[in-house]
Order: C-alpha cells, then sequence, then structure tokens
C-alpha cells in the first residue's frame, strides 16, 4: 500500500484549517504518471504530490483532474516537508514548470515561482468582503478557474478570497497558493489574504515575471 501523509498549508497562526496536500514521499512507489493521476483522483484534495528525489528537490503535482507544471499550495507543502527531512531548508524546489525558490521566515514557509506556469486563474472582485463569504458556489457556472476576492482592509493589504476550481477536478479550493500570486502580481503590492473557511495566505511580487507566495504549514500525518 502507498504511504500518504496529508499537510495542511496556509493555516492560520494557531495551526488550523489550511488546504489539505496529499504527500507521496517514496516517489518510485508509484513511477507511472496514470498511477499517480488516478492516486489523486482517489484522495480527492486539491492537489496530491510525488517526490521523485529528496536531494534535488524534484516532486510532480497533480490534482483530481490533470497534472500540473506548477501550483503555490503543493510547492510550499513540499518545501516544508523537504526542510524536515533533510534536517535543512532547501534552496529550491524542481517542479515541471521549473526551479522555484524556497525559504523559511519566521516559521512561514516561502517560495518564488514562474507566473507563467501557474494555472490561468480568473480574479473577480466583489464589492465587499461579506459579499465573498456569503456565495455559495462561483458567480456562474463558467467560473471553472476563478479566485474571487474583495478587500477586507485596502489600505493594510488584507484581502477575503475564494477560488473556485472545477476545470481542475476541485468544487472549491480552501487556500490557493497559485491565484493569490497572481493577485500580488496584479495589484503590485504585498497581501494578507483570509482564504476559504480560514487560511491564510501571504503573497507578493516578485522580480518580473515571477511572485512569491509563503504561509504556514502543518502535518495531520499518515492517511489511514
Amino acid at each position: 500500500m502507498v504511504a500518504v501523509e496529508v499537510v495542511r498549508v496556509f493555516t492560520d497562526p494557531d495551526g488550523r484549517y489550511g488546504n489539505p496536500l496529499g504527500v507521496v514521499a517514496d516517489g518510485a512507489s508509484i513511477a507511472d504518471p496514470a498511477d499517480r493521476q488516478a492516486l489523486a483522483a482517489r484522495l480527492g484534495y486539491s492537489e496530491t504530490i510525488f517526490i521523485d528525489d529528496f536531494e534535488q528537490g524534484s516532486i510532480q503535482i497533480f490534482t483530481p483532474a490533470v497534472e500540473l507544471p506548477f501550483a503555490g499550495h503543493p510547492t510550499v507543502g513540499a518545501a516544508w516537508v523537504l526542510a524536515r527531512e533533510l534536517g535543512r531548508h532547501p534552496e529550491c524546489v524542481l517542479t515541471a514548470g521549473g526551479q522555484v525558490r524556497t525559504w523559511s521566515d519566521g516559521g512561514v514557509v516561502w517560495i518564488r515561482g514562474p507566473l507563467a506556469s501557474t494555472p490561468p486563474w480568473w480574479h473577480e472582485r466583489l464589492d465587499t468582503a461579506g459579499v465573498v463569504e456569503a456565495l455559495s458556489g462561483p458567480l456562474s457556472p463558467e467560473q471553472d478557474a476563478t479566485q474571487v476576492w474583495a478587500w477586507q482592509d485596502e489600505q493594510a493589504g488584507v484581502v477575503r478570497a475564494r477560488v473556485f476550481a472545477a476545470r481542475y477536478g476541485v468544487v472549491e479550493d480552501e487556500a490557493c497558493g497559485s491565484a493569490s500570486m497572481r493577485l500580488a502580481a496584479a495589484l503590485g503590492r504585498r497581501l494578507t489574504i483570509h482564504h476559504g473557511e480560514g487560511s491564510v495566505v501571504f503573497a507578493d511580487p516578485g522580480p518580473p515575471g515571477t511572485a512569491d507566495v509563503g504561509g504556514w504549514v502543518s502535518s495531520d500525518g499518515p492517511l489511514h
């Protein structure tokens, strides 16, 4: 039986909430991409990662429906797992979308990723955080890869957001790193994003073509 650990990425400061991530540390145990996709679909998390080499930090990322070259929440989670297993924080994580720089600052795990490799999220701004809270789903069925957001405190850079991602086999993503990266880049400023039911995502524009995303990570241990 394949060993799967579940970690929660972008928790609140007390380790609550966060977006569950399936982690297969022994990537060699499922070498066939089709089998990896099938496992990701069975697990049903917004993403599942397969670690193929700890020293190189190489991973593959799958949603329940497709493989992604890069995504924020699984890459932050991978960096956290690699740091724990290696006893040192890795300089980078190697994804299909390229090499992603990673670091830790005050317990927050950060990555700097290529915007060109992120999914093509649409951002829909609403009038108030309360309107975002009250949604029962996307504004229309066509919004199948959309981050809906509103300012919670514009001066402080605090955002309320939710992501609906049926295109990737996810009804609602509790905390989406890549969409948050794209939002920070579009707005040109550092953001604290209160996401989903209670997750917290930090995002910041990076050098041209990149953005940073970070958050707290916690483990729920092996899946039984």
